[in-house]
């Protein structure tokens, strides 16, 4: 599945859509010119379980680092993989 990211330069999310119907989905929204908070994950009751929460998880991580951005994660979804994943922990603000 592909992941595809909508940002305006205020907001944003990554999505994945399957037959032109958006199934999993994570919105953010930018807080200064460095960071953005993840406000909201959502999957569609259909897809849960099948790791598309964490695939997201992954491309806002790859953004973040590419953009040399942090990350607030208060989406308890996001804050609860965050809060496993010290990995991850270069990209927290």
């Amino acid at each position: 599945m592909n992941i595809q990211q909508a940002d305006n330069g205020k907001k944003g999310r990554f999505f994945i859509e399957v037959d032109g119907h958006e199934i999993a989905a994570m919105h953010y929204v930018y807080s200064g010119e460095k960071q953005f908070i993840i406000d909201h994950t959502e999957v569609a009751e259909a897809f849960e379980g099948r790791g598309l929460g964490k695939q997201l998880i992954n491309a806002v991580v790859k953004f973040a680092r590419e953009k040399e951005l942090k990350i607030i994660p208060l989406c308890p979804y996001a804050k609860a993989v965050f809060g496993k994943s010290p990995e991850l922990a270069d990209v927290l603000a």
